[in-house]
This record gives C-alpha cells, sequence and structure tokens, in this order.
C-alpha cells in the first residue's frame, strides 16, 4: 500500500512579493515614527544611552560638550531602502545640560540600496548663531539651512577641542562604532511637540 505524504509548506516569495512585503515594513516603520511614536521619557533614556556610548568611544568628548552651545541628539535613527529609501528618528536638543526640545530627522532617496540600518547621531553646535538659526527652523535641512562637518576620530585618539573651527560638528555611531564619510544631506530634522 502506497502512503502519500502531503506537507502544507509554503511557496517561496516572489522578488516581487518580497519587495511589496519590504516596503509594507519600511512604511510601517516610518508612519509609526511620524506620528510621534516614542514618548519624551522613552527619548531621554535614549539620548542618555547615545551620550554614554559617545563618552566611551570618543575621547575628550565630555571636554568637547562643555564647549558646546547646545546638541542635539538622534538616537535609534533607522534606515531601510529598497530602491526607495527612508530615514526616521526622534531625539533631543540640550542646552545647559538640560532638554530644550525634542525633533525628529527624516529623508527619502532613491537608487540602489538594500537592508536596514540603525544609527546614533549626534550634532554638536559650536557657535550661538548656528544654534540659534536650528531653533528658529521649522524644518532644518542639512546643507541647505547649515553645513554639518563630521570628525574623523580614530581608536584611541583624543577629540581636539582647539581645531575645531565649523559651527557644527557631528558624529554618527552604527552598531560597529563611529562611522566615518557620512552626510546629512537631504535630511529635514524637525521639532516635534512633546
Amino acid at each position: 500500500m502506497m502512503h502519500l505524504h502531503v506537507t502544507n509548506r509554503p511557496k517561496p516569495l516572489s522578488h516581487i512579493a518580497r519587495l511589496a512585503v519590504f516596503l509594507i515594513l519600511l512604511f510601517g516603520l516610518f508612519s509609526a515614527g511620524s506620528s510621534n511614536a516614542f514618548t519624551a521619557k522613552e527619548i531621554d533614556a535614549s539620548v542618555n544611552a547615545a551620550l554614554d556610548r559617545f563618552h566611551k568611544e570618543v575621547k575628550g568628548s565630555r571636554e568637547f560638550l562643555n564647549i558646546a552651545k547646545g546638541v542635539l541628539v538622534l538616537p535609534r535613527v533607522w534606515k531601510a531602502g529598497f530602491v526607495f529609501g527612508g530615514e526616521y528618528g526622534e531625539g533631543a536638543l540640550i542646552v545647559g545640560g538640560k532638554t530644550a526640545a525634542y525633533y525628529s530627522i527624516a529623508s527619502g532617496s532613491f537608487g540602489f540600496q538594500l537592508g536596514v540600518q540603525k544609527k546614533d547621531i549626534i550634532l554638536v553646535f559650536l557657535q550661538e548663531a548656528a544654534l540659534k538659526k536650528f531653533r528658529a527652523s521649522s524644518g532644518w535641512k542639512a546643507g541647505v539651512d547649515g553645513s554639518v562637518a563630521f570628525v574623523a576620530v580614530g581608536v584611541g585618539e583624543s577629540l581636539d577641542t582647539t581645531k575645531t573651527k565649523e559651527p557644527i560638528i557631528g558624529f554618527m555611531f552604527g552598531q560597529k562604532g563611529l562611522m566615518y564619510n557620512l552626510t546629512l544631506e537631504g535630511s529635514k530634522i524637525t521639532k516635534l511637540t512633546k
């Protein structure tokens, strides 16, 4: 007697189906972010964790932040893409050691890209005029309303505050630590109500 063994194994997804699933997940990620998904308390905790990481990985960072007029910390910025890409995250502006306001960062792009990445972004305002312009803006665009100079600090090197002449200095951290040769061109930073 012959027995048939039938399994209900799902069929592999086609490329179009994978793209559709990816775009649905991407849309969900960014639509959740744009509806102010995080509470002020959650953002503050993430900001503190990002600053702790910054202090551990970059020598001289505490002294560097002491001369800053303001520090924008955007932890957990998610970037995802499959031909079309997007980025979203929420954080806080710290002035005088206290949270002054909450902000989001968002951007979109087109071109070959694939995958999901999480990073922390820290923008240090060294000049009062740059901070004032940022705070007065309803939607600050990097490269348009102000340029950000990303600093490359190697392992074991210390930040030299005397050599820093740019009004806004940026740092980006990925899963493997401090990231280099990056830009925020095209990113829009908007004040949130929390």
